[in-house]
């Protein structure tokens, strides 16, 4: 249903111009922690949260930013950057997908549709871009049409990319898979619910930001 328009979408959008703060997006599918992620950096460093988190996917239907989040190294020093919370991408939304976590008809429905257009604003907002987290479930197989369209479009872009491979505190993670299925981008496992290796995160984001 979305598959051909998310294709289409990823081709039509040049890059927007006067870009006035250094963007750093956060990108992957559903209820893969990009919001869990988007909370934890904003807590470490601004003391508040950013975005809401649920267990039904498409918690997050809108773009989000949180503007000067500014976070420093072990040596002091500082990076300062727009943060950008980016709606699941994803290739099929189904509105009976959402009646079975309880939705009724309409919110189901409603849902669905608030769900198709995040997907066209995230990938439309993606030339905007000048670094992006592809953060994903470390539990699942990477090789999805979703993850390798999406980390095809950023190398297309040439847009730099770290991959947070989350969920490490589960036992079926596995991080070696995903370091096999994308060999070309650094990838740093994390908890961002339990913190585990955030700092070790913050660190990558300096390299990447460099």
């Amino acid at each position: 249903m979305v598959t051909s328009l998310f294709r289409k979408i990823f081709k039509r959008f040049s890059p927007f111009s006067n870009r006035s703060a250094f963007k750093l997006g956060l990108y992957g599918p559903p209820n893969g922690g990009k919001s869990t992620l988007a909370n934890k950096i904003c807590v470490d460093w601004l003391g508040q949260e950013m975005s809401t988190v649920s267990h039904i996917a498409h918690e997050t239907r809108e773009i989000v930013i949180k503007e000067q989040v500014s976070i420093k190294n072990k040596k002091g020093k500082e990076l300062t950057f727009s943060l950008v919370d980016t709606p699941g991408i994803a290739t099929r939304i189904d509105y009976e997908d959402f009646l079975k976590k309880g939705l009724n008809k309409t919110e189901a429905k409603k849902r669905a549709k608030e769900a198709t257009k995040g997907v066209i604003d995230a990938i439309k907002w993606l030339d905007t871009m000048d670094s992006v987290v592809v953060v994903l479930d470390a539990t699942k197989d990477p090789y999805s049409q979703v993850n390798i369209t999406i980390i095809g479009n950023l190398q297309a872009r040439n847009i730099p990319v770290l991959i947070a491979a989350n969920k490490v505190d589960l036992k079926k993670s596995n991080i070696d898979v995903i370091k096999a299925a994308f060999p070309q981008y650094e990838v740093m496992g994390i908890s961002a619910k339990y913190g585990t290796n955030v700092e070790q995160f913050y660190e990558q984001l300096f390299k990447l930001l460099k």
